[in-house]
């Protein structure tokens, strides 16, 4: 809103001429408000001129009626009865500006949400209610002022949380804008999860290929920072002024060596993988995989005794193993979070088998680099009968699954695993045509573009389908002539109770919010009511949070497959450099202000502020005497009004939302009106 236009000329001066517009919502509002008569006793206000009702006001020939008004009429007021303001303020806010009147002189009354929404049984008492809540606007707007928003400088650089495919999407994205970049990743190593699988559906391209084109870029790009094993610690500030603090991590590692496999031998450490999911070994220095980023070891500091023994293997260059952690503040503008998400514990209803694995671990296991070089074995014997099982911690139902201690069920669909497990399942068959194949499910939901052709391809290829309804779960057993029994009544054979003999079965487990506690009460990001990070609106504003300038992308928002990670990161990065692009933010102007004739420099008002650095007491010069008086930071007040309700002097109120103006509003609430009266006192 930096080019509203003030207010010119006669305006400023002349006498009020309020409008007011009443929506019928489609019938959302009319059906149970008679909006023509609030619109009816609205004209008979003091200062009204006129007061028209549309079907849907928002809708471009609603828009068009108050341009016209506002321009015809002059019209120096305007109040739209609608929905909730937070979806369609800024609309009307921009119309009136259009026809040449500053935004906020502008006032919205929700008789939607508040009215015949919440009293739909009521529609007299709903009338009376609507009409109150437009008198009470109409007495706010009389008293509204011209104001122009807050411009502060916005830092042209974007701190990205995560480094996975999203995160080095988004990251890419950003640079080729020209933004900075900071590339901030918990881990050693860039790439996430993606670096663990195969090959990707539907295109089949190889996973590593896709990562090895983003690394290449954000390694080779000056714009793009990356700060591997680092955490986000702190944030200050505001939209276009953060200030970020990282902590990194030592590396062990501080340049490259002679001969890594003889360092890497040297370690007599050796712990679980986390790469091959704990089928497989790794020392306590390590790299992951052959192309990984950045292509320099690390050393796993949990688990290293510090023996030295790798120092000695590298001859005593580019290894150190008392470094300690380093704390640095970035200034961004903007946040992205692309944090990823968790695997469901399966531990619970099956870790007392033996023979059972998870879909991620099979991918890794049919990977040629994976831990049986893309043999498909279990304790060194092939596997000739395999089973899936769908929905493993994923669509869970009250009475029938339970919730681990302290947590949730997870109601949600994990959305990418029936693709994935089918998936699989046709990559099993093709590559050992000796296998069964057996696909236990609840319902196949392979949405995604060319996703249904991976059904289509496991029936074709003898992938034998169970189907199960949720209150008959599965039962998975010790078998007695193979490693494993599952137990299925089966709807696609009428409900017949059948028995499968399995060497291997593979749970389609589904994603789980990452626990990242610590980096969102840091943040004050809010999570929804499944775990993942809530967005403000799931279409109108899909990757900002609460937090102005704090943004969402990929499965830290909810559960996608990589294609909709790069999508949501694409997304994420336009938002972010739309926020930033003309090199300052516009902050609404609904601000403290001080009125420092009354202000005594109390402090009373610093006390009550939630907002670090909003308010200050600062010396000023007054009738050739210093004196003390409170001062706005406009850039980081949110305008909450904890400061108001503190003042003993009355010396400090919100631009917008002054005290005088809740006043007005009271009292046209309760005030006594006459519906037969011509004209409304």
């Amino acid at each position: 809103m930096s080019d509203a236009p003030q207010e010119k000329g006669p305006r400023f001066h002349a006498p009020l001429r309020v409008g007011v517009y009443v929506c019928r919502c489609g019938g959302n509002i009319s059906d149970v408000v008679d909006v023509e008569k609030v619109a009816e006793m609205a004209e008979k206000l003091p200062d009204v001129v006129v007061a028209r009702v549309h079907t849907f006001m928002c809708s471009d020939p609603g828009q068009g009626m108050i341009e016209k008004d506002v321009r015809e009429l002059r019209l120096n007021r305007v109040i739209v009865a609608s929905c909730a303001p937070s979806l369609h303020e800024t609309t009307f806010r921009l119309t009136v500006m259009r026809a040449g009147l500053n935004p906020f002189l502008y006032e919205h009354a929700n008789i939607r949400e508040q009215v015949s929404w919440s009293h739909k049984s009521t529609p007299d008492e709903a009338t009376e209610k609507a009409f109150r809540l437009v008198a009470a606007a109409v007495a706010k707007a009389r008293t509204l002022q011209p104001l122009e928003p807050v411009r502060v400088t916005a830092e042209r650089r974007v701190v990205v949380i995560g480094g996975g495919i999203t995160g080095l999407k988004a990251a890419v994205d950003l640079s080729r804008r020209g933004f900075g970049v900071t590339l901030v990743e918990k881990t050693p190593f860039l790439g996430g999860r993606v670096a663990r699988l195969d090959k990707l559906f539907p295109t089949e391209t190889p996973a590593r290929e896709v990562l090895a084109e983003l690394f290449e870029k954000v390694q080779n790009d000056p714009s793009i920072e990356v700060l591997t094993l680092t955490e986000v610690k702190g944030i200050s500030g505001a939209l276009g002024m953060f200030d970020v603090t990282l902590e990194t991590a030592p590396r062990g590692v501080t340049g490259p060596l002679d001969d890594p496999e003889k360092v890497f031998s040297a370690c007599p450490v050796e712990v679980d993988d986390e790469f091959d999911y704990g089928l497989s070994k790794r020392k306590a220095i390590y790299m992951p995989w052959k192309g990984c980023a950045p292509a320099l070891p690390a050393i796993d500091f949990e688990n290293c005794t510090k023996c030295g023994k790798c120092v000695e293997a590298a001859g005593g260059k580019g290894i150190e193993l008392d470094g300690e952690p380093v704390r640095r503040t970035v200034k961004a503008g903007a946040v992205l979070i692309a944090t990823g998400f968790d695997l469901y514990d399966h531990t619970r209803e099956y870790g007392h088998l033996p023979n059972v694995v998870t879909l991620p671990q099979l991918i890794r296991m049919l990977d040629e680099e994976g831990p049986t070089g893309g043999r498909l074995v279990w304790n060194g014997k092939e596997v000739k009968r395999i089973g899936f099982l769908h929905c493993v911690g994923s669509r869970q139902v009250a009475g029938i699954h339970e919730p681990p201690e302290g947590g949730r069920l997870n109601e949600y669909c994990s959305r990418v695993c029936c693709t994935a497990t089918l998936h699989a399942a046709v990559e099993v068959r093709k590559r050992f045509p000796d296998t069964k194949v057996f696909d236990f499910y609840q319902d196949i939901r392979t949405y995604g573009r060319g996703h249904e052709d991976f059904y289509e391809d496991a029936s074709n290829a003898d992938v034998l389908f169970f189907r199960w309804r949720v209150e008959d779960q599965p039962v998975v057993e010790e078998g007695s002539s193979a490693p494993l029994a599952v137990r299925v009544k089966d709807q696609l054979s009428w409900n017949e109770e059948l028995e499968t003999d399995l060497d291997l079965l593979v749970l389609a487990v589904g994603m789980v919010p990452r626990d990242n506690r610590e980096l969102l009460d840091v943040l004050k990001v809010p999570s929804s009511s499944d775990g993942f990070l809530q967005e403000v609106h799931p279409k109108l504003r899909p990757v900002e949070t609460a937090v102005p300038g704090i943004l969402l992308a990929g499965t830290a928002q909810s559960p996608m497959d990589t294609v909709e990670c790069a999508s949501s990161a694409a997304a994420a990065a336009a938002k972010a450099a739309a926020m930033l692009w003309s090199g300052y933010i516009e902050l609404e102007p609904f601000i403290a202000n001080v009125d420092e004739d009354k202000c005594t420099g109390c402090g009373d008002c610093l006390a009550a502020c939630n907002y670090d650095g909003a308010l200050s007491i600062v010396e000023k010069e007054k009738d050739g005497a210093k004196v003390k008086v409170a001062a706005v930071n406009a850039a980081l007040c949110k305008g909450c009004g904890a400061c108001v309700a503190v003042c003993p002097e009355r010396a400090i109120d919100i631009n917008g939302w002054t005290l005088e103006q809740y006043e007005a509003m009271v009292e046209a609430f309760v005030a006594d009106y006459d519906e037969n009266a011509e004209e409304q006192k």
